[in-house]
């Protein structure tokens, strides 16, 4: 009992005048880190010791006591996937993210690790390991990329799969460490030197052993003052539209437009099929990191990485048949019996016979207040924000369609060990959700059905939704797309801070103008309260209905 609750850190003790300390000076000890609502216990057993030092590395947490909620701590349910992974790698015990769910604290998640390893359960086929592949034989697709090398067959050169991105950096720009540091991190991921070639019909991966990548610079500083940022916008739009060629590449672009001696933008565009979210903020952090040891004069100290997408694919393709394929699939067919084909929202004009990509976004933020009660809602119900919004969405949606099963999409990491965790690929699944809205029924009951089947979902996310689609095969038409037409998603892939040595660095806006789905609903948490864009197609809905 007389072990101290907190710990406080000083350079020396504030002393009276007698040479005393002075206890009033004291600062007072939080009764926890990192927002914790129970007085500090430290670890115990060996067990705890272990998974506290993984919850303070996912949590970034300076410690992580032993009765700790890991939800009270800002964990959610990417960062659970993470915990996971390295449950994984450091007990060689495999735990469903459902487990963080059901036993939320540190002291009954390592219970469950420590039953775990003392009764192996060996239900469901496990993943084999991922390991570096030889580069001696053809290198295939994974079932994503394969999919979208087949859509460019039909339509060569399309810019729909394009993934831009626009940042303003003031300051003074050194323009060769930057372009140092792409051709740096060009030879650190072989995604960025991928091409693609068909062998017998057959698509292959072919990785160049060395990639020069141009950074064009355009010097705006001519341009009339009052003409510029127009002409920036239209040069923004321009590059987010040119097409790739999947077979010659390469498939990422750099240009640094110059508007004034320390004024730049830079463009970076690659193609999805090398490239997706979560690699955005891994592209970020290491083209940071590489400039400020260019700028300087330094060698890069990025730590070698362990395998290349292309051991992933290869990885994918070996494990992802017999009985592991056959249990995903199962799965999903259950879940998705019966379900409905099409969600019939009220649109403002008949639907196509065939779907465009035409698209808008409307843009909105949910007050600060509204923001905490939601989250509040959440910890108060074991539930994740994702799954509140998630219910409170599908609740709106069966409103609006009359219809009370509602099936939406969402995209998920896909990156479930370690290894993939620093590497530029594309590896972003979509999970389809499948929710019943009973009228007699409380939002609390929609709530737990919501945490039930996403955590299912999280369980089978190793089925590409390609292969889910060609298993289900449901009835195709050219106007809707198959198994769902709405998108939901909240943003919580690591982004890092945008930083360059010397330099400030903002995001610049980019015009939507493309909606793949009938509205795709992307939330984002913010010191500000939760912001949301809605983005939908034209081609059905006006703005002011949107708004509403």
């Amino acid at each position: 009992y007389m072990v101290p609750s907190a710990f406080v850190t000083l350079e020396q003790l504030p002393l009276t005048s007698n040479g005393k300390v002075n206890r009033r000076a004291l600062p007072a000890p939080e009764s926890s880190d990192s927002g914790s609502s129970t007085a500090y216990v430290a670890p115990r057993t060996p067990t705890e010791e272990k998974l506290a030092a993984i919850w303070a590395e996912v949590l970034s947490a300076p410690r992580v006591g032993a009765e700790d909620n890991f939800f009270e701590l800002g964990g959610h349910s990417l960062l659970a996937t993470q915990v996971v992974s390295r449950i994984r790698s450091t007990f060689h015990v495999e735990l469903p993210v459902r487990a963080l769910f059901e036993a939320p604290t540190l002291s009954s998640l390592s219970l469950r690790i420590d039953e775990a390893l003392d009764q192996p359960i060996r239900n469901a086929p496990q993943a084999p390991p991922l390991s570096p592949a030889p580069r001696t034989d053809e290198l295939p697709l994974s079932f994503a990329q394969q999919r979208l090398w087949f859509l460019d067959q039909f339509e060569p050169g399309s810019p729909f799969y394009n993934i831009p991105a626009a940042l303003r950096l003031s300051g003074t720009l050194d323009t060769q460490a930057l372009r140092r540091a792409f051709e740096e991190l060009v030879r650190r991921h072989e995604s960025l030197r991928t091409t693609f070639s068909s062998r017998d019909g057959k698509p292959i991966q072919v990785i160049a052993p060395a990639l020069s990548l141009p950074l064009e610079v355009r010097d705006l500083q001519d341009v009339p003052a009052s003409e510029r940022e127009a002409h920036v916008r239209e040069l923004v739009r321009q590059e987010a539209l040119r097409p790739f060629d999947l077979a010659r590449g390469p498939l990422v672009r750099t240009r640094l437009l110059r508007l004034a001696p320390t004024d730049h933008i830079l463009l970076v565009t690659l193609h999805h099929i090398v490239s997706d979210g979560w690699s955005t903020g891994v592209l970020v952090r290491e083209v940071a990191t590489l400039y400020a040891a260019f700028a300087s004069g330094q060698r890069p100290s990025l730590p070698p990485l362990p395998i290349q997408y292309a051991d992933f694919a290869r990885w994918q393709r070996s494990w992802l048949r017999g009985e592991a394929l056959d249990a995903q699939v199962r799965y999903w067919k259950q879940q998705l019996s019966g379900a409905p084909a099409h969600l019939e929202l009220p649109t403002d004009r008949p639907r196509p016979p065939i779907q465009s990509v035409r698209g808008a976004q409307y843009s909105f933020r949910l007050p600060p207040e509204l923001s905490e009660a939601l989250t509040a809602t959440s910890k108060q119900h074991g539930v994740s924000l994702f799954m509140t919004l998630l219910a409170g969405f599908q609740a709106l949606l069966s409103r609006y369609s009359g219809q009370d099963d509602i099936v939406v999409g969402s995209p998920i990491a896909g990156r479930r060990t370690t290894e993939l965790e620093d590497l530029i690929g594309f590896f972003v699944n979509t999970l389809v959700l499948r929710s019943r809205i009973a009228p007699e029924a409380s939002f609390r009951d929609l709530l737990l059905q919501v945490r039930d089947t996403t955590l299912g979902a999280y369980e089978h996310q190793d089925l590409p939704f390609e292969k889910l689609v060609e298993e289900l095969s449901p009835q195709r038409t050219l106007g809707h797309s198959p198994l769902f037409q709405v998108m939901f998603s909240l943003q919580n892939t690591p982004i890092p801070q945008l930083a360059l040595s010397g330099l400030t660095l903002g995001p610049v806006e980019l015009e939507s103008t493309t909606s793949k789905f009938d509205l795709s609903l992307a939330l984002a948490e913010s010191p500000q309260g939760i912001l949301g864009a809605l983005t939908y197609k034209t081609d059905l809905f006006d703005s002011d209905t949107v708004a509403r």
